[in-house]
């Protein structure tokens, strides 16, 4: 019995010394553990700064900024024309140009908001999409799609191997991945992947997938490229 009042008495001291007593009030800065970056350097809103010369913490954006997911409209051919508006480069939409799925399922084929536009859909969109794969994806994948880039020597060994056998044939459910599931693996992320959707454009996105097509069909015959129809 001794030793359970014992217990009781430590368990309250130990409580009162970690919460206090309520209603107590302190004039020090509260002893913060873990911040949660709740002092952050920065200028609140409607707030004063005596950095700027007109005294006002909120600040203009920077000229020729736009809101992501935009991008810079196009300039008018004269002063009397009006440039048209910044285009959404990111959307939330349900069709297949936005996620890569038809209903349930991955759709095949690039959407036909490209390959109905032959301003976009040409040798120029092959050559964005390897310039937008450099970038994003050669560091794992590989500059040739093998899985076998820079990440790989430093024990990242599960980037997927666009050149595997078999991986150009539908019906090869083990290598083959849909045109669709490609795009919705760039856009949410995979396994340690993340995903790229609030990096890379809609049309971009679709641009890596044709390269990817390149490169598989390249590896497969030499010398052959992505057929544009």
């Amino acid at each position: 019995m001794k030793y359970f009042f014992l217990s009781y008495l430590f368990v309250i001291a130990i409580v009162v010394s970690a919460f206090g007593f309520r209603g107590s009030k302190s004039e020090l800065s509260p002893l913060e553990i873990i911040p949660d970056m709740d002092q952050q350097a920065k200028v609140k809103y409607q707030a004063s700064s005596e950095f700027f010369a007109d005294g006002r913490g909120a600040r203009l954006p920077v000229k020729g900024t736009l809101p992501m997911g935009f991008e810079v409209p196009a300039q008018p051919a004269s002063a009397t024309e009006i440039a048209k508006p910044a285009r959404v480069a990111f959307t939330s939409g349900l069709g297949y140009y936005d996620t890569g799925k038809v209903g349930d399922f991955y759709g095949d084929g690039l959407p036909v908001e490209i390959t109905n536009d032959k301003t976009v859909f040409n040798a120029e969109f092959i050559k964005r999409g390897e310039q937008r794969y450099n970038i994003n994806c050669a560091i794992c994948h590989g500059t040739s799609g093998n899985g076998k880039g820079v990440t790989s020597k430093y024990g990242i060994l599960t980037a997927f191997n666009f050149q595997q056998a078999g991986n150009l044939d539908p019906a090869n459910a083990a290598a083959y991945r849909a045109d669709g599931a490609i795009f919705d693996v760039i856009t949410h992320g995979k396994g340690l992947m993340g995903g790229y959707g609030g990096n890379i454009t809609l049309r971009d996105r679709w641009a890596i997938v044709a390269y990817i097509r390149s490169l598989q069909i390249a590896a497969k015959e030499s010398g052959a490229t992505l057929p544009l129809q």
